[in-house]
């Protein structure tokens, strides 16, 4: 994941408000309505031997997104699909890290949202596994987030809206200043959530258990493992989970567009072997978003 070049400083294009425009071009005025307020949603993709994966479901959550936010993306599922594919070719990329994104500009600035336009941008870079192999082959180690998720009557919680990713990158620097991989986020209840920017699983007997998606994003990838795991015949059980369960678990692992399918090897005081199921869906699911598996 590591890559120390700046993002503001590369060559290749972007595109903006529906026209590709040189990447050092692609900028917004420090005044910007989403910059003070967090009018902003985004996605996270990734693109495999040239093709976009799921990238029909991307787009509609992303319009999703920012309707739950008040606002309307001027460009339909089928324009933000072709203007993702635009911006693959003109990079020539065919193995990539996408990130659209929708915000608020500058033509408005105070807490209230009315009469600031809707824009929209596409990046595309290269962008490796996002946990070290090394350590993602033994199971990464999460510690406890210091936050926890809010209560969907305190936040749009099923939007992929920036704002809420506040808690995720100061719990993530927590576990990055304390020697850990990424944490497990409980929510506002004290149930287990999800880590920092991805969704958790875990494994006991061979049935695979995830928590439910109240409070937090149903996120793409874990749909496609949940799917791929009921095509093996494992029963998946999704409900509440409690920390005090977790000690019962063999397996646990994240899932995402970013982490894909990643296993864990501790959790604040849990511990977890990568097993068996946990390797097999890992493979199912690179198999599935490298074409060598038949989607659906």
């Amino acid at each position: 994941m590591a890559d120390t070049q700046t993002f503001h400083d590369r060559d290749g294009w972007i595109w903006f408000d529906g026209k590709l425009v040189p990447w050092r071009e692609a900028k917004v005025h420090v005044l910007t309505h989403a910059l003070h307020y967090a009018s902003s949603v985004f996605e996270g993709q990734r693109a495999y031997n040239g093709r976009i994966f799921k990238l029909g479901e991307h787009c509609q959550r992303l319009r999703r997104s920012a309707e739950l936010l008040g606002f309307e993306v001027p460009w339909n599922v089928e324009q933000l699909g072709d203007a993702c594919n635009e911006v693959l070719t003109a990079n020539a990329m065919t193995d990539a890290y996408m990130r659209p994104v929708a915000w608020l500009g500058s033509e408005k600035m105070g807490v209230s949202p009315t009469g600031a336009k809707v824009h929209v941008a596409i990046a595309a870079w290269e962008w490796g596994k996002y946990f070290d192999a090394d350590k993602a082959a033994k199971g990464i180690r999460l510690t406890l987030a210091p936050w926890r998720r809010p209560a969907p009557y305190t936040a749009p919680v099923h939007s992929k809206a920036s704002g809420l990713y506040m808690i995720a990158s100061l719990s993530r620097k927590h576990a990055e200043d304390t020697g850990f991989d990424d944490a497990l986020m409980f929510d506002w209840r004290g149930q287990v959530a999800e880590a920092t920017g991805a969704n958790a699983f875990f494994i006991r007997e061979g049935v695979l258990y995830t928590p439910t998606p109240d409070c937090f994003l149903d996120g793409i990838t874990r749909r496609t493992v949940i799917d791929l795991a009921r095509r093996r015949g494992v029963e998946v059980v999704e409900r509440a989970i409690w920390p005090e369960e977790l000690e019962s678990f063999e397996q646990m692992f994240l899932t995402g567009s970013a982490a894909e399918v990643t296993p864990v090897g501790s959790a604040g005081p849990w511990t977890f072997e990568v097993g068996d199921l946990t390797r097999q869906l890992a493979k199912d699911y690179d198999d599935l978003v490298n074409g060598r598996l038949a989607d659906r």
